[in-house]
């Protein structure tokens, strides 16, 4: 029988999940069919690199700035920001405190708008 549970996932949640795994960026909270929700906490510097399929953040605290490739845009709490798979990207000029949600989703390559 498939699991209909809700979940709900606090910051504090997050942040007690501890660091990521070896080789991550960010710590994988939960997933559920393609989706996997992520909370990612970089320090000093973002070090990503495009990703594989398509994706979502949802900037939980502190503030900074994020840069698509081609201009950045301001990041605080409350924003949300879709990254196509492939698209460059990354985090700049961020607090201490910054940490946003990270929902990947949909299959390798991204999905066909």
């Amino acid at each position: 029988m498939e699991d209909k549970s809700c979940r709900v996932i606090s910051i504090q949640d997050a942040i007690d999940a501890g660091a990521p795994a070896d080789g991550n960026l960010a710590s994988n909270l939960f997933s559920h069919g393609s989706l996997e929700v992520e909370w990612y906490a970089p320090a000093g510097e973002d070090r990503q690199s495009p990703h594989t399929r398509d994706e979502i953040y949802v900037i939980a605290r502190g503030r900074g700035e994020f840069f698509d490739g081609k201009m950045s845009r301001s990041a605080v709490p409350g924003t949300c920001i879709f990254v196509p798979a492939g698209a460059t990207h990354r985090f700049e000029n961020f607090s201490d405190d910054f940490a946003t949600w990270v929902f990947f989703y949909g299959p390798e390559g991204g999905e066909t708008p």
